[in-house]
């Protein structure tokens, strides 16, 4: 299973787009500066009362179909 770690800096208003589905995707950067997307959906997971902020490990299918989201740190 392919993995990616991600830093994501978020704040509550930006979550909050993405959990009323204003927003579908989140786009962010890998550690070694790739460019990422994956579902919005996924934040809801780790979202905090102050956003989503961290460091994440990002796992896909061989597909590249998102699967889960874990904070590293």
């Amino acid at each position: 299973m392919p993995s990616i770690d991600v830093v994501l800096d978020l704040s509550a208003e930006t979550c909050l787009a993405h959990y009323e589905g204003r927003v579908g995707q989140v786009m962010a950067f890998s550690l070694d500066g790739k460019r990422v997307v994956f579902p919005a959906e996924a934040l809801r997971r780790v979202v905090a009362r102050d956003g989503v902020h961290g460091t994440f490990r990002l796992a896909f299918t061989a597909e590249g179909r998102f699967i889960s989201i874990v904070r590293l740190e």
